[in-house]
């Protein structure tokens, strides 16, 4: 690989450089080479800020939290609130969401009957079970069930990062959400004026809690908790100047209230529950004095579920006890000969415990039942033995059985491209579905196949969708008259990304006979929302494992595959394939982006500015996204900005709802909003909500960029990102680049450090444990 040999010019970006410089060397061959040190002062938030992530643009960069801080809020007060007023802009698909979601909890509650669970617990999963029977009996539990919290390893830290912004519940009809009565409103508005708390959270404050929204804010100040972006600590502060001697931290509201957060908290770093001592101590760490109560409490409100499951296989589906988060045990039940059984008790919200429970459901009847006859096994193995290596196998594997796996890099896309072209040849109906466009249009150009926006009249229906776009009836094939998916094949392309709340829709969605095929990377990140879907079924081996043979080509293909095994080694790159630009500070790292993408990389490698995308940890900071997009905007498409700071031209990506992004540009402004092309369609956004829902894309985070791969990447990596830094967040930004990468690079041995010992931060989710009783394992 070589270093970039331009020195950079003196130019208006040297302004933003914001910091001292430190002297340090110039040479680097390698990207984990020891380079100059980073000398810029960070944001006022530290070094947490270059990773911040955006309520509305990259919520996945919340799953970056270590699993013992489940409680974060970035630095930027202000996105929370803006991404909250941005949902309603996809009202159409969380309402077809939302009544799906409602379809699979009704059709589980016909499943399942009372359950007889505990009766060979002891300790305190027994006690556990105990006091929410009584609850439930209208008696009063004996306190205290649960036992002292084991001490935490260490203090959790302020969180760093926001909560999910919360939306009021969309009408399944065509029309909008009208939204809370303006009385409403100005009712609430009074209330938060009254207890000091900013007027402007009033309407989705009025949202979240309804008609009597005054009411119930004056009955429970700490129900402004719900409200993303709001702090325990603000919330502490509205609650006393409304109750004013009456508050105190032992209030049981306030309990209920921040465990509640907490689990949120917990859902935004990744973890579908939190086991008990976890939260107990978090609790204590929050200021709540007795956390057993209040975890009692919220379970006995039904504000949370709790869980107890075995730790070794037990021969019987682990069993609901009420509540759910994520919580230990070291006591347990009986085995079959009489000796203890350890149990780990988890607490967790009843959103994602349904959808774990329905997602384990609905891939279990897939396991377990045989795919439709679609096919003679002459013909299936026919088309097996046409195909090239481990695509063979794939085409084997699908036809015997109703779920597979199929990992590999991106070369490896070419094998589910070709069990499409046997199963069509087959005569299956089947589908590929990438969770957002970037992945579809990269595999639809690999198949062959057109897209929506790219069909044309009279053209067959195209073969790849998005996920979102097949569960809501945009894209695909549509719902058989019994509301299952009306296809005999999926497969599900960049399938880490899937978290259980879609996994859930997508598994109850599929008909029965019906074949799916989850197909990834397993060294990317993982999905933005709570679970790990893909790594979980990994682990579990309840179904055929595809392993693809095919290697990713060239000096480029060589570094990531060294990067999945922990490995930064030195790569010849004798076509600049990698260069390494060091730099001194956060200005200098700003100043040599806009540079290669503007010049050096046009010049040198014959890509684009257009072509070209930036890769930084986070939006805050001075290397940040936001520092990145102004600078490369004044260089590559300068403009007053005189809608909401974008000009026709602009780079943009649209956050229609949390955690979802749309790359696009910007086409024009009326009175309407701004009009941008996204997907292939074009979008209007209006003027109130631009500020929240749109920002600058020609640099974006590793969690925006999944699925996406450009001609070029530039991998931003100023001294403040260190704490960002991982060895899937490397894997992944190096890896959307297809013939170039250049990596910015200002973390000296970091980078190195990162990739051999920063592994993915673990996740709690009960998905393993829920498929073992119901499937058996495989070798």
């Amino acid at each position: 690989m070589s270093t970039e040999p331009e020195p950079a010019s003196k130019d208006a970006t040297d302004a933003v450089d914001t910091g001292p410089e430190t002297p340090g060397t110039a040479e680097a061959s390698a990207p984990g080479a020891a380079g100059p040190a980073e000398g810029s002062a960070p944001d006022a938030a530290g070094p947490e800020t270059a990773a911040e992530p955006d309520a509305a643009a990259d919520a996945g960069a919340a799953s970056e939290v270590r699993p013992d801080e489940p409680a974060g809020q970035g630095s930027d007060a202000g996105d929370g609130a803006e991404a909250a007023a941005q949902v309603s802009e996809a009202e159409a698909e969380l309402a077809a969401q939302r009544a799906e979601r409602e379809r699979i909890e009704r059709r589980k509650a016909e499943k399942q009957g009372p359950i007889d669970a505990g009766g060979k617990l002891s300790g305190t999963a027994a006690d556990l079970l105990a006091a929410v029977r009584a609850v439930e009996s209208g008696e009063k539990p004996a306190a205290p069930v649960f036992g002292a919290p084991e001490p935490a390893r260490r203090p959790a830290p302020e969180p760093v990062r926001r909560a999910r912004p919360e939306a009021a519940t969309p009408p399944a009809g065509p029309v909008g959400p009208a939204g809370p009565a303006p009385e409403t409103v100005q009712s609430v508005r009074r209330v938060l004026a009254e207890g000091g708390a900013p007027e402007a959270l009033a309407p989705q404050t009025a949202a979240l809690l309804g008609e009597g929204a005054a009411d119930a804010l004056r009955a429970d100040p700490w129900q402004l908790l719900r409200v993303g972006g709001v702090r325990p600590e603000q919330a502490d502060g509205f609650a006393r100047a409304l109750l004013g001697a009456e508050c105190g931290p032992d209030d049981e509201r306030r309990g209920r209230a921040v465990t509640v957060w907490l689990l949120e908290q917990a859902a935004l770093a990744g973890h579908t529950a939190l086991e008990l001592p976890r939260l107990t101590a978090t609790l204590a760490q929050r200021g709540v004095p007795d956390p057993d109560a209040a975890v009692q409490s919220t379970l006995a409100e039904g504000e949370a579920l709790a869980f107890q499951d075995a730790l070794e296989e037990s021969g019987a589906r682990p069993e609901r006890a009420a509540g759910g988060a994520e919580g230990t045990d070291a006591e347990g039940g009986e085995g079959e000969e009489g000796e203890e059984r350890p149990v780990r008790v988890l607490i967790g919200l009843e959103r994602y415990a349904l959808a774990e429970e329905s997602l384990a459901d609905g891939l279990a009847r897939l396991v377990n039942s045989a795919p439709k006859q679609d096919g003679s096994a002459a013909d299936w193995e026919q088309a097996a033995a046409s195909a090239p290596g481990s695509a063979a196998d794939l085409i084997r594997a699908v036809a015997g059985h109703g779920l597979v796996l199929h990992t590999g890099g991106e070369a490896s896309l070419a094998e589910p491209a070709a069990l499409l072209r046997a199963a069509h040849a087959l005569g299956l109906r089947a589908w590929a579905a990438a969770p957002g466009p970037l992945g579809r249009d990269r595999f639809a150009a690999l198949l062959g196949a057109p897209t929506a926006d790219s069909a044309s009249p009279g053209q067959a229906a195209p073969a790849v969708v998005t996920v979102t776009g097949l569960l809501t009836g945009a894209e695909g094939p549509g719902r058989d008259a019994d509301g299952a998916l009306d296809l005999d094949l999926l497969v599900v392309l960049d399938a880490p990304q899937l978290d259980v709340e879609a996994g859930a829709l997508l598994a109850e969605s599929l008909p029965d006979g019906a074949r799916l095929v989850l197909a990834g990377d397993p060294a990317v990140l993982w999905s933005v929302g709570p679970g790990r879907v893909f790594a979980d079924l990994l682990a579990a081996r309840v179904c055929p494992q595809v392993a693809s043979r095919l290697p990713d080509p060239g000096p480029l293909g060589e570094l990531v595959s060294g990067i999945g095994i922990g490995e930064l080694g030195q790569v010849e790159a004798p076509g600049k394939e990698i260069v390494i630009v060091p730099v001194r500070d956060a200005g200098e790292a700003v100043h040599r982006t806009v540079q290669l993408v503007a010049d050096s990389v046009p010049r040198a490698i014959g890509v684009p500015a257009e072509e070209t995308q930036v890769i930084t940890p986070g939006h805050g900071g001075a290397a940040g996204t936001r520092a990145l997009n102004a600078a490369l905007k004044e260089r590559l498409n300068p403009g007053p900005g005189r809608f909401g700071g974008f000009d026709p031209g602009d780079r943009v990506v649209h956050s229609p709802a949390p955690g979802r992004v749309l790359p696009g540009r910007v086409v024009t402004a009326d009175a309407d909003g701004l009009h941008l092309s996204c997907a292939g369609g074009t979008v209007v956004v209006p003027k109130d909500r631009v500020e929240g829902s749109v920002r600058h894309g020609w640099a974006l985070t590793a969690h925006q960029a999944l699925g996406g791969r450009w001609p070029a990447v530039v991998v931003v990596l100023p001294g403040d990102a260190v704490q960002a830094l991982s060895r899937p967040w490397i894997y992944t930004a190096f890896g959307r680049a297809a013939r170039h990468l250049s990596v910015v690079h200002g973390v000296e041995q970091a980078l190195p450090r990162a990739v051999a010992e920063v592994p993915a931060k673990p996740r709690t989710t009960r998905l393993p444990v829920l498929l073992t009783p119901q499937v058996p394992v495989t070798d």
